[in-house]
């Protein structure tokens, strides 16, 4: 309200502000609005029209640079309020026309727009301008300025401002405090858990039983009706509006809601069926409909104080909540990202009826603008309004009105869990104008990537490692790949990470050694790692299902699974043999019964598949095979001819050695590769080595232990078919990197696997996900999920068949990128399930996966 009140002694005097919103100072020349702003706000939160003078003019007092100077300052406050930034403005601001322009900037953007008047004596304002030898006004500025103030008082809130705080005479001014006070949408503090209760229309027998089966205890009167429901584990029951109207009770639901609401036990929104039933029960005209007839009726019955308190009720709910950190955003009909925490009749509007097309549909109802396809934001936006045949996610949307009024259900969600639960209808209490049937406004959504979640320069936020930046080159890189190579994207839920190797060895010989592992994660101050055997073949994930309808179901895709590569395309070019290999995978899941202890007719399989020629084939002729090829027709011959020049007599004994070396060096390299080929025919020859069960419906398992990982894999190898196995178990080993005689045993196994041919180990931490305390000299944050040391002779193969002979220089290599690529690849793969996992929307689980393949295409050594 207009504050009128005379001037009176100075005493501190709160002015509440709206801590999103857009505050106008008002003031003549010389009232000091500059050093009231400099007092009670951020420098950076302040735009002074005299400052956006001085950008374009060089001169804060050029008057005739005033134009430019306000469409500098319209533009920035523009986009602070866009971004959801307090913004004050210093200027005069004493003309309406000057008013109107930031009140519509206000209104543009959703924010509170608040006038502070300071009204200080002409006298003042211009014996403060005297001392400014930088300013010279004319004698009717000061007076002129004072008189548009004077009629701007009384209609300061017809121009739409919502607060209005008038500070007459300089004591008023000095003892001014500014209040922030919260907007009343924003319960970010409150973070659940919650159950979400879907739209009740007087169904009050079906909400006792939701709430029972939700696990609320309910209180009732003495005569029976339940006044209260308070869960034993302290969950928050949330109410999406539309309590009210068609159904046999509305007076039972409206006490047993407003109950919980006074008991701290619930909260609530309103639905526009409580706009409308408020609007009537305060007198105004509205139109006796679609329901509202059966309330009236009902409260009828009740007593004058029970209808007061429920008309007090209605009006004091607020159209949304922000929960959870805003995470969570909670409404009646849905609401866009840009809506939310926002407050205007606009906002109110959509989060109370929705978006209408304009056009009504063969019943005679609006056709309402799906909104949901395109929402995009952060938050998990829950709502009702427009009944569906069952609840579904569409793009971290959910829609939770299910028709228990006209014969369907009651709907909650469980929140964090993202569980639904239902009760049918007792009956169906209400004739619909529109049959129960048809798609869901919430229908999984099985639609691949669009261009613009993908295009550009991207920034992922994840849980475990906070903001992953994805760069604009490297995002046209991905989406090459992923257009032209990949498989169906709707099956890529996941790509493996790429993996950091240990630190350079300086031990004589050796590039790689595990003490460099063992060391590097006891300093991180992992005690326990496990040293998993690294087989000799390619990076494959395996999606295997029980049937070919559960992807169908799960994924939008009929198939019976997939194998995938690290860059998402199919593995084997023949889908006939990629069926063989999931069907031997899918009966061993069934023999050992994973299937039913996860809980899940799909399971995602991190594994190898080998024989690297398998992949590679073309790789190893042309690169490898002809190095080889190249140094077998050589060498020899020019061994032979230095050996007939040392019979002739001349020096050649040191050349001659040095050939030999190469030589053997050459033959080392070809044994080496070949190790990795074998020839396959179908099924015969094929290994593939699960190491990791990465996720089952519901389930992110990668960050389970690993001791749990392997237990469930040897289970599944162990119930491969037996005359014909393909499936291979990973040889491991613990190994306690605070024990002296623990290490030197890891280092033992690591040489015995090498000595024999083996590629090495990957040593991990046992508990999987690790996080680093800061702490003497280490900054905290995730500790790498595995570290690869490979063998001396497979390092011949990365390295060229000489390498032994240039250590000192290989071990300048830097590994610093390469160790961050790992990590930020590891939290945006750790995303990717933990959103499928959430049932989230395909969109935002590939926002992730598609990240990973973008961070591939960054410039880094590919020997590391």
């Amino acid at each position: 309200m207009t504050d009128t009140t005379t001037a009176a002694p100075a005493q501190v005097r709160a002015l509440p502000v709206t801590d999103l919103s857009l505050v106008v100072l008002v003031g003549t020349t010389g009232s000091g609005k500059s050093s009231f702003a400099r007092k009670h706000f951020l420098p950076t939160q302040v735009v002074s029209s005299d400052f956006c003078r001085g950008l374009v003019a060089d001169d804060e007092n050029d008057q005739s640079a005033s134009s430019d100077a306000f469409d500098v300052l319209h533009y920035i406050v523009g986009k602070r309020l866009a971004a959801g930034r307090f913004t004050v403005v210093d200027a005069t601001n004493v003309q309406q026309e000057a008013r109107r322009r930031l009140v519509q900037i206000a209104r543009e953007h959703d924010v509170l727009p608040i006038a502070i008047v300071l009204d200080v004596p002409p006298d003042v304002c211009a014996e403060r301008n005297r001392t400014r030898p930088d300013r010279q006004l004319s004698p009717h500025v000061i007076p002129r300025q004072q008189r548009e103030l004077r009629r701007s008082l009384r209609g300061l809130e017809r121009e739409g401002f919502r607060k209005v705080h008038v500070l007459r005479g300089e004591a008023e001014v000095g003892a001014a405090r500014i209040v922030i006070e919260k907007r009343f949408n924003d319960l970010r503090h409150l973070t659940g858990p919650f159950d979400i209760v879907g739209d009740i229309h007087g169904c009050r027998s079906e909400l006792e039983t939701l709430l029972v089966r939700l696990g609320y205890t309910l209180t009732r009167d003495e005569q029976g009706r339940p006044v209260d429901a308070a869960h034993p584990e302290g969950r928050t029951a949330v109410f999406v509006g539309d309590l009210v109207d068609r159904g046999p009770d509305t007076p039972g639901v409206l006490r047993l809601v407003m109950g919980m609401v006074v008991a701290g036990h619930a909260i609530c929104v309103p639905g526009n069926h409580e706009n409308k039933l408020g609007r009537w029960m305060a007198g105004r005209k509205v139109t006796v409909s679609y329901g509202l007839q059966e309330s009236v009726d009902q409260l009828a019955g009740e007593s004058e104080e029970f209808r007061a308190q429920v008309q007090a009720f209605m009006r004091d709910l607020v159209s949304h909540y922000l929960l959870d950190g805003g995470d969570l955003v909670v409404c009646h009909a849905g609401l866009p990202e840009k809506y939310h925490g926002r407050t205007s009749g606009r906002v109110r509007s959509h989060a109370l009826y929705g978006d209408t097309t304009g056009e009504t549909d063969e019943y005679g109802l609006p056709v309402r603008y799906p909104w949901a396809e395109e929402y995009r934001g952060r938050a998990l936006v829950v709502y009702g309004h427009t009944p569906v045949p069952s609840a579904s996610f569409l793009n971290n949307t959910i829609c939770l009105d299910t028709g228990c009024v006209f014969g369907g259900s009651l709907t909650a969600l469980r929140y964090p869990e993202r569980e639904l639960v239902s009760v049918p209808a007792e009956q169906e209490w209400y004739a619909p104008v529109r049959p129960m049937h048809g798609d869901a406004p919430g229908a999984r959504d099985g639609r691949p990537l669009d261009l613009a979640d993908v295009a550009g320069r991207r920034v992922v936020d994840t849980t475990h490692h906070g903001r992953v930046a994805v760069r604009e080159e490297n995002a046209a890189a991905a989406l090459e790949v992923m257009s032209r190579f990949a498989l169906d994207p709707r099956l890529l839920a996941y790509l493996p990470p790429t993996m950091a190797p240990s630190a350079t060895s300086r031990r004589e010989g050796y590039l790689e050694h595990p003490e460099e592992a063992f060391f590097a994660y006891r300093h991180d101050g992992v005690r326990q790692v496990v040293c998993e055997e690294k087989h000799m073949g390619s990076r494959a994930v395996v999606l295997v299902t029980r049937d070919a309808a559960v992807l169908e179901k799960r994924f939008g895709v009929e198939a019976p699974g997939a194998v995938w590569t690290r860059t998402g395309r199919a593995f084997l070019s023949d889908e006939e043999l990629t069926g063989a290999v999931l069907d031997r995978v899918r009966a061993a899941a069934e023999r050992a019964g994973l299937f039913e202890e996860l809980a899940s007719d799909w399971l995602l399989l991190d594994a190898e598949l080998m024989p690297w020629s398998l992949k590679a084939a073309e790789l190893l002729r042309r690169q490898y095979a002809a190095v080889g090829a190249a140094a077998g027709a050589a060498l020899p011959r020019a061994l032979a001819a230095l050996e007939q020049g040392t019979g002739r007599g001349l020096e050649l004994a040191e050349l001659t050695e040095r050939q030999r070396r190469r030589a053997a060096d050459a033959e080392a390299f070809t044994a080496a590769y070949r190790r990795y080929c074998w020839p396959t025919e179908g099924l015969s020859g094929i290994r593939l080595a699960p190491f990791q069960v990465l996720a089952a419906e519901g389930a992110n398992l990668a960050v389970r232990p690993h001791d749990q990982h392997l237990a469930w894999i040897d289970r599944l190898v162990a119930a491969d078919d037996p005359q014909e196995p393909i499936l291979r178990s990973t040889g491991r080993l613990v190994v306690d990197t605070s024990d002296e005689e623990s290490i030197a045993a890891g280092v033992a196994w690591w040489e015995d696997l090498t000595a024999a041919g083996g590629e090495g180990m990957v040593v991990k931490p046992l508990a999987s996900l690790v996080r680093r305390e800061a702490g003497e000299g280490r900054p905290g944050g995730l500790v790498q999920p595995g570290i690869k040391v490979r063998g001396r002779e497979y390092l011949r193969i990365i390295y060229g068949p000489d390498y032994t002979r240039h250590l000192e220089q290989l071990r300048q290599r830097s590994l610093g990128h390469k160790r961050s690529l790992a990590l930020r690849e590891y939290a945006l793969g750790l995303e990717a399930l933990d959103r499928l996992a959430a049932g989230e929307p395909l969109w935002r689980v590939h926002e992730a996966v598609f990240a990973v393949l973008a961070l591939e295409s960054e410039p880094v050594d590919p020997r590391l």
